[in-house]
């Protein structure tokens, strides 16, 4: 069936298929049928196996893990949506990989961030819709208009239900900003701030806590995590310092060993984090997680971006 000129169509690659289709639900749209495969020697293979001449496209990808592999596909189908005539290409990114690399922090390194924001723009988007970027900036490394939204909307009902008055914690100061944002929605609840040392990637060390924490259940409230290296330490250094309960609410969990075994052997009760990656069917994850979903927010955004209407009340 030959769709209307601008019709919104919603398609999705391999990276967080279930994602994709609660999205899907959310919507009351069916998912694009496009076949995304690859050829014997490993490289991508794409075919749009509808008519999208004129439509609005939203492409749902996360680049996490395999990062390589999930951006390819990501690019190589928003080329196959240019040249199929496609009236616009929204690269629908709930985690956006490489943007850790944001800055040359030492000498002779790339800003590997910039550069994929840079191969987007060139495979073919027109607009990107994000979830928690490392840092606002990124937004400044695309050419296209960039609609950021925060994982905090979602996770804020959760927390609310635990009927807790915490103390938000960010584990370092480049995440003071969203920790203050957090605790402002949650009734401007106090906030502790941790100076923290990294001595090189995934490798940190607890200095010093600042703000009161005896007594108070805390929680920390940060955008990514990968090895829960910072988040234990973080929790096992408010212990000390006699933090009542330590639970932690996270945008994006990378989850990269020993995640896992850390958070489950760690003093944090509880650990919220968003299906913007999505869990892997042959890895164990600890008991302490708890997955909220993006999809209802990711799926109103769409609406009000295909409708060209304000989405700023997401934003906050």
């Amino acid at each position: 069936m030959r769709p209307q000129a601008g019709q919104m169509l919603l398609f999705a690659g391999n990276s967080n298929p279930a994602l994709a289709e609660k999205m899907s639900k959310s919507l009351g749209l069916p998912l694009g049928k496009i076949s995304v495969g690859r050829f014997k020697d490993g490289e991508v293979s794409v075919r749009i196996e509808e008519n999208v001449r004129g439509a609005d496209v939203f492409l749902v990808q996360s680049t996490s893990s395999p990062v390589n592999e999930n951006l390819m596909e990501l690019l190589v189908m928003m080329d196959a949506f240019k040249r199929a005539s496609a009236g616009r290409i929204t690269a629908v990114i709930p985690y956006f990989g490489y943007a850790r690399q944001d800055r040359k922090e030492r000498p002779r390194v790339p800003i590997t961030a910039k550069l994929v924001a840079d191969i987007i723009h060139t495979s073919g988007a027109d607009r990107v819709l994000t979830v928690d970027l490392h840092a606002n900036q990124l937004q400044g490394f695309f050419n296209v208009p960039v609609d950021h939204l925060f994982a905090s909307a979602v996770l804020l009902d959760p927390l609310k239900k635990m009927e807790r008055d915490f103390v938000v914690v960010s584990p370092d100061a480049g995440g003071v900003e969203r920790a203050r944002a957090l605790a402002k929605r949650l009734n401007n609840v106090s906030l502790a701030i941790v100076d923290k040392r990294r001595e090189k990637a995934n490798v940190s060390q607890v200095m010093h806590i600042i703000g009161e924490v005896k007594g108070r259940d805390c929680l920390i409230f940060d955008d990514i995590i990968d090895t829960a290296g910072t988040l234990t330490q973080t929790a096992a250094a408010l212990k000390e310092e006699g933090a009542n309960e330590v639970f932690a609410a996270c945008s994006h969990g990378v989850l990269s060993d020993p995640a896992n075994e850390r958070i489950e052997n760690s003093a944090l009760s509880k650990v919220f984090i968003t299906d913007s990656i999505p869990f892997v069917n042959d890895k164990e994850y600890s008991s302490k997680l708890e997955v909220i979903t993006l999809a209802g927010m990711l799926a109103e955004a769409i609406e009000r971006i295909h409708e060209e209407s304000s989405i700023s009340s997401l934003f906050v």
